[in-house]
Order: structure tokens, then C-alpha cells, then sequence
């Protein structure tokens, strides 16, 4: 089975929090503050490889998440940092940000990598707020949440060579005969559904990769058919084969009818340089051959007859083909990529209010929750910090925006309190 579109969840791993600890040790003076940092969330990558065809692994698994960061320790002990999670893909696979619709890469060479989402950062504990002037801290900071985003991937194949054709041209059985690629052949049209990738060796012991593309039809750019979701894989070929089968009705109008649909694709893919090669001549008489290779002529200097059934000419026109490959550069595609700023961004600093009951409000929010859940109600200290936070994030405002009245609750996370004036 072959994917070539999919989307994916990903969450970077949390920060761990710091945590308040003291030094008791028998012979240290006076001790001190000694809790630890936690330590940072793991990131998210996408790695490119070519080791990958296809987007099928993905219709298994298609939610990732990287490992939290530990919580600090005493003895100003820092927590373990997460792990960072690769997540590998095809070379070819276009990367956008399912929210935004911003396309936030293209990887298209082996090894490049992609930072998705970035890992939040560990809290400190109260031994990094020890000062000449407060010396025993009784706070620390709890560590950032990581980022959750969907992404959506497209992969657009890496070949050398598109071939091309309408249904039951014998794109099948060309590749077939020239690579070890195995894909369905029969005797109806659309036998292939998914496209196929086959390598031809040549006589330098290298090779190129060669593609087969599902059948096209008219309309087939409005959607009709196969060939219109699959067409992307061609756009990065260095050329193209235009196979006609010549034992139809009308092989010219079939040959249109194809290239009329790469123009409404795209009108650079209607630019780029073909090479027809007439199938199924083992099928005709010689006069047939003769007239349509010269009816093919002008469209192109480059018309071959040939049979992919009984190979007949086909050690010359992949001669050609490979001469070709070497002459032709790859085209350079450039996909506007824009700025990521949803891998960086862990700002979850908003919040909401609302009203449970006629003297009962809660706050919610990311950064406050975890705030709250680092904070002892029975420490005078730690509550007056997380008070001047609450007023510096606009919070009392927005309470007294709500309609809270003096001697009403307030319930944030674990901690309630008395609202006063």
C-alpha cells in the first residue's frame, strides 16, 4: 500500500519542575537552600531519509510525544532532561502546520532535519533565588509546558524520470522490464493505483529511478479519475516518458488529452521535456507504425517505437533515456517555506475566568495552574510571590472585570483563597 498524505499529532516533552529544599548536613553551618533545576522536555524532530518511500508507517502510529523533563532533587540536584524524539520521513515530504496552513518545510535531502517542537523549559529551584538579601527562598518555579501541534505531511516522490500515459498504456509493464520493480499488470485500465518506483541501472554501474505514475484521463486535473492526486510526484522529475498506446482508436488525442491536463496542473509541468515512446507496436502492421511516428514528430525530435511486452527496442530508447538523465540537471523546485514559530513558542501565559456559582470564581491557565501546583498555601512566602505574579498577569483585574465581590473564593489548581480588596 502506498500514503502519500497523512497527518500526525506531536508533543514535545514538559519541563520538570524545581522543587524547595534545604541542606541539613551535621557539619555544614546554617545550611541553606539547596533545591535542584528540573530538567528540559524533550524536542521534537522530523528527519529526512531514504531509507523511507512511503507515509504507510504513519497509518500505524500518528501521535508522538517526546519525554518529560524530571523534577529537580535536593542537594541542588538537577533532573534528568527528557529525550529527544526523531521521527523519520520520506526525502520528499512536505511539512505543514495543520492550524496555521504555513508550509514550515521541505525536506528533500537525505538527513535534513526539522525541530517540530521544542521542549519546555525546566523550573528553578529555590536555591537559584538566594541572594545576599534573601537567603532562604521558600519558592521555585515549576517547569514549561510542552508544545502540541497536528501536522500534516505530503510527500511529492524523488525520481529522475516520470512516466506517463492514459489508463492501460503499459506503464506497468515498461517498468517492469526495466527495473525490478513488480507492480500490478493486467488487462484493464487503472491497474495501478498507487505509484511505483523502479530503479534502472546502467552501464557506468550507477543508476536512475524511474516513476509510474497512475493513468491519467480528461478531467483528470478537476479530480476525475487517479492521476490528478499523484500528480505532484512528477514535479520533480528531471523529465518525462509520454507512453501512447498506438494500437487506440486515436493515439494523438490521447497524447493532448494528457498534456492538456499537466498545463491545467501546473504550466511549469507542461514545460518540461518529454520524451514519447509509441507502446504496443508487436500490435500494429509496419504502415501503422511508420504514419504515427512521423505524426508524432511534430510534437518532438524524440519519438521511439517500442514494445515493453516483447522488449523489442528497448535496450536503445533506455540507452537514450539514461543519456538523457545524465544531460538533464534536476529541476529546482522552490516551495515557499515560511518562518516555524510554532516549534519555539511556549507561551501559554492566557487564561480564563469564570463564574461557578454567585461567590465562587476559578482561574484557569497553563502557566498559572502550574504556578499554583508549586505553591503551598501554608507558606506565607510563597503565596505572597505567587500573589504579585497573579497581579502582574493582569489576573485580579480581570476578576474584578468577572463581578468579584470583596469576601468571594477564588480557586486556582489546589489553592482557594479569600478575595479582599
Amino acid at each position: 500500500m502506498f500514503l502519500d498524505k497523512t497527518r500526525i499529532k506531536i508533543s514535545s516533552g514538559k519541563g520538570g519542575n524545581g522543587i524547595v529544599a534545604w541542606r541539613r548536613e551535621k557539619y555544614v553551618d546554617k545550611g541553606g537552600p539547596a533545591g535542584g533545576n528540573g530538567g528540559k522536555g524533550g524536542n521534537v524532530y522530523l528527519i529526512a531519509t531514504e531509507d523511507l518511500s512511503t507515509l504507510m508507517d504513519f497509518q500505524y502510529q500518528s501521535v508522538f510525544k517526546a519525554e518529560n523533563g524530571e523534577n529537580g532533587y535536593i542537594k541542588t540536584q538537577h533532573g534528568r532532561c527528557g529525550n529527544d524524539l526523531y521521527i523519520k520521513v520520506p526525502v520528499g515530504t512536505v511539512v505543514k502546520d495543520s492550524a496555521t496552513g504555513k508550509i514550515i518545510a521541505d525536506l528533500n535531502k537525505d538527513g535534513q532535519i526539522l525541530m517540530a517542537a521544542q521542549g519546555g523549559r525546566g523550573g528553578r529551584g529555590n536555591a537559584c533565588f538566594a541572594t545576599a538579601q534573601k537567603r532562604a527562598p521558600q519558592f521555585c518555579e515549576p517547569g514549561e509546558n510542552g508544545i502540541e501541534r497536528t501536522l500534516e505531511l505530503e510527500l511529492k516522490l524523488i525520481a529522475d524520470v516520470g512516466l506517463l500515459g492514459m489508463p492501460n498504456a503499459g506503464k506497468s509493464t515498461l517498468i517492469s522490464a526495466v527495473s525490478s520493480a513488480k507492480p500490478k499488470i493486467a488487462d484493464y485500465p487503472f491497474t495501478t493505483v498507487v505509484p511505483h518506483l523502479g530503479v534502472v541501472k546502467k552501464d557506468t554501474g550507477d543508476g536512475f529511478v524511474i516513476a509510474d505514475i497512475p493513468g491519467l484521463i480528461e478531467g483528470a486535473s478537476e479530480g476525475i479519475g487517479l492521476g490528478h492526486e499523484f500528480l505532484r510526484h512528477v514535479e520533480r522529475c528531471r523529465f518525462l516518458i509520454h507512453l501512447v498506446d498506438i494500437t487506440q482508436d486515436d493515439p494523438i488525442k490521447n497524447y493532448k488529452i494528457i498534456n492538456e491536463e499537466l498545463k491545467k496542473h501546473s504550466d511549469q509541468l507542461s514545460k518540461v521535456y518529454q520524451i514519447i515512446a509509441l507502446n504496443k507496436i508487436d500490435a500494429v502492421d509496419e504502415e501503422t507504425k511508420n504514419k504515427y511516428q512521423q505524426e508524432f514528430k511534430k510534437f518532438s525530435d524524440d519519438v521511439f517505437l517500442i514494445s515493453a511486452a516483447t522488449r523489442e527496442n528497448l535496450k536503445e530508447f533506455m540507452y537514450f533515456v539514461a543519456q538523457k538523465v545524465d544531460e538533464i540537471p534536476k529541476p529546482v523546485i522552490e516551495i515557499e517555506v515560511e518562518e516555524d514559530d510554532g516549534a519555539v513558542d511556549n507561551d501559554d501565559s492566557s487564561y480564563s475566568v469564570y463564574k461557578v456559582d454567585k461567590h465562587t470564581f476559578i482561574v484557569e491557565g497553563g502557566k498559572i495552574f502550574r504556578l499554583a501546583n508549586v505553591t503551598d498555601g501554608r507558606n506565607t512566602e510563597q503565596l505572597y510571590r505567587f500573589q504579585n505574579i497573579l497581579k502582574s498577569m493582569g489576573v485580579f483585574d480581570a476578576l474584578k472585570a468577572a463581578g468579584i465581590q470583596e469576601g468571594d473564593v477564588v480557586k486556582i489548581g489546589h489553592l482557594e483563597f479569600d478575595y479582599l480588596f
